[in-house]
């Protein structure tokens, strides 16, 4: 039915008469709704359902993290957030002598509670759990000075046992870090074997490669640590042909792609709209990592666009039952590329045109 509009809008769109009316009152709207903030708001209430989804899926997931609070889960957002503003503390020079006064309590508190409900029920990643106690066993070590709410929560801290650990997943010297050994040029040639690829061999992709590329897609950096975003991977045939037929970026090939990934943001990892945009940038981080990685591993990819386009959400948040504050970033379509096709030139822009250097004003 969506396929079958487009068409027909398509078709009327052809008639020059109906495109030059549409394109007239398309940048009347636009002169009154770009002009100002004024206009922006008359425009989001004769258009709220341009922007209706996004707000929705913003407010949902305000709503669903604080909920979230009580509840036992896999990851405590909270938590994570909360103990990488202390490793950044614990880093900073000069580092002061009492810090994190505002939240080390509270931080605490995440941690104590999620302790807890994990001896009742066992669901959590222990990993962040270990990760939360070095770094807080850090922290009341080098916070030594006497103070009424560091004193407070390292006895709260105290009170619970501790976690398995190894007593290593905390702030370290940048110089311990191996080097890679990977140099400038073949970082280059990596970036230049990573094209968009269409045409897959019909050949399956082992799901330990996917895997390994996406180990190397959540070393991206992301906003304290949240890692707001989740890999659903399709290798299902059936299952890959009714995901991949939803979005428009994918038609003429979409019947032949042996795997699809849809890298969903979620929403409900923020307390504050001030955030609702770090899972698209967080998201596509860990996405561009990911292709880098495929190819190293022999496998390639293209990215599938998908705008915010009302009927299409709805279609995919149906198939793909998500809930109102998780959002789509992005389709890959993941494979074995036939050495026979042919993939775009893509001329990039100039670096003078990507690139400008000390531009505030005198």
């Amino acid at each position: 039915m969506i396929k079958k509009l487009k068409r027909i809008a398509k078709q009327l769109l052809a008639v020059p008469a109906i495109r030059k009316t549409y394109e007239g009152a398309t940048r009347g709207v636009l002169e009154v709704g770009g002009s100002s903030r004024v206009g922006a708001t008359l425009y989001g209430l004769l258009g709220f359902v341009t922007f209706n989804r996004e707000q929705w899926a913003v407010l949902s997931g305000r709503r669903a993290y604080y909920r979230n609070l009580g509840r036992q889960r896999r990851t405590h957002v909270e938590l994570r957030r909360n103990v990488h503003r202390l490793e950044k503390g614990i880093l900073m020079r000069p580092r002061r002598e009492t810090f994190a006064k505002d939240y080390v309590l509270e931080t605490v508190e995440f941690y104590v509670r999620a302790v807890r409900r994990e001896a009742d029920a066992p669901a959590l990643d222990p990993s962040e759990l270990a990760w939360a106690h070095d770094v807080l066993t850090e922290y009341f070590t080098v916070v030594t000075a006497a103070d009424p709410v560091v004193d407070r929560a390292r006895a709260m801290f105290a009170s619970v046992d501790a976690v398995p650990t190894s007593g290593t997943t905390k702030p370290y010297p940048h110089s311990s870090i191996p080097a890679s050994g990977v140099t400038y040029e073949q970082m280059l040639a990596l970036a230049h074997q990573r094209r968009s690829v269409r045409w897959f061999l019909d050949k399956p992709v082992d799901r330990d490669l996917v895997d390994k590329a996406i180990a190397v897609g959540r070393q991206a950096p992301t906003a304290c640590n949240r890692l707001p975003y989740e890999f659903l991977v399709f290798d299902d045939p059936d299952q890959v042909r009714q995901v991949a037929s939803i979005p428009f970026g994918a038609a003429g090939y979409a019947h032949q792609i042996p795997t699809i990934v849809v890298v969903k943001g979620r929403l409900d990892s923020y307390f504050s709209p001030r955030d609702r945009h770090v899972p698209y940038v967080d998201a596509s981080l860990a996405a561009m990592s990911f292709m880098f990685a495929l190819e190293t591993l022999g496998l390639s990819s293209s990215v599938i666009n998908w705008p915010d386009f009302e009927p299409l959400e709805r279609t995919m948040q149906k198939k793909l039952k998500l809930a109102p504050y998780e959002r789509v970033i992005m389709l890959i379509a993941v494979g074995h590329a036939d050495p026979t096709s042919l993939i775009a030139f893509s001329q990039k822009k100039d670096l003078d045109v990507l690139r400008a250097y000390n531009t505030l004003e005198p």
